[in-house]
């Protein structure tokens, strides 16, 4: 017969996974509420702010990359601040591709091309100041990436 040789906590949770369900543990009531989403609806402001907090504080392309996935993945459009905190991050990091991609997430988010133009303008001096262009601006209009 083949017996496996497993560290302590394997056999743990090995043995805990072979009890009948009635003899499982529950989760503790304090994480049971921890886990439920019953917290306050959170204003565009704090959003704003709590994003350009967590842009200033960036030390790697891991944690910026998270951060804008974060701030990209609600049903709004970040606002410029939140913008100008990313590309700072950005270029902190020197990861010059991450800035030419937070605007064209920001070209997807918006409703049409007035909207992203208004970003552009809000953004130039940031933009300049940095040495940040758009991929238009790089490739040329219409220009479309191709993955391989």
């Amino acid at each position: 017969m083949l017996r496996l040789r497993l560290p302590a906590t394997s056999r743990a949770v090995f043995r805990a996974s072979q009890r009948p369900l009635a003899q499982q543990r529950q989760l503790p009531v304090q994480l049971q509420t921890r886990l439920s989403s019953s917290h306050a609806e959170e204003t565009y402001d704090e959003f704003t702010n709590r994003y350009v907090s967590f842009f200033s504080g960036v030390q790697d392309i891991f944690e910026l990359q998270r951060g804008l996935n974060n701030a990209f993945a609600y049903d709004l459009v970040p606002s410029p601040k939140i913008i100008e905190a990313a590309l700072r991050a950005a270029r902190r990091v020197n990861d010059f591709s991450t800035c030419v991609r937070i605007f064209e997430g920001i070209e997807e988010k918006v409703e049409n091309s007035s909207q992203y133009n208004d970003y552009l303008e809000e953004l130039k001096g940031v933009r300049q100041e940095l040495g940040i262009a758009t991929r238009e601006e790089l490739w040329g209009k219409g220009a479309e990436m191709t993955g391989h």
